[in-house]
């Protein structure tokens, strides 16, 4: 009994864990903002959508797509959903249900920024415009244009 408790509790975590590769339908394209929130009402929530949408040309431009994890829904803004729960991505970047965050991520799969309250579009662009791919594509439309 005490070996099929054990297997019993492999299995538990095995079923709960998110892969690293959760979201690498976007590696190597887009950069997620990932906005987490209890409910549409949530005034945090509302703040950053709306600068989500009146920034929607530079953050495009960044191939951002937005990401919100909304109760239970999941939604996607500048781009497709990632396909997932809402329980998997709040497990994945270790968010408790009902906190509001906001979790850039950048093409590689890595975690580059979190917040506890929205990120202004000066945050998002900075941070982004930091990244050494972010400069390497800037230099690479350059030359072309």
């Amino acid at each position: 009994m005490r070996k099929s408790a054990l297997l019993a509790a492999f299995a538990a975590l095995a079923a709960s864990h998110v892969p690293a590769e959760a979201i690498s339908g976007y590696r190597w394209k887009k950069r997620p903002l990932i906005v987490f929130a209890g409910s549409e009402n949530a005034e945090k929530l509302g703040k950053q959508r709306r600068i989500v949408e009146a920034h929607r040309a530079d953050l495009a431009e960044r191939d951002l797509v937005v990401v919100y994890v909304v109760g239970n829904d999941v939604s996607a803004t500048l781009g497709a959903p990632p396909g997932l729960s809402a329980g998997a991505l709040r497990r994945k970047y270790g968010i408790k249900d009902g906190e509001f965050r906001a979790v850039l991520v950048g093409k590689d799969g890595g975690v580059k920024k979190t917040a506890a309250s929205p990120l202004t579009a000066e945050a998002l662009a900075g941070t982004i415009d930091a990244m050494p791919m972010r400069r390497d594509e800037v230099r690479r439309r350059a030359r072309k244009g």
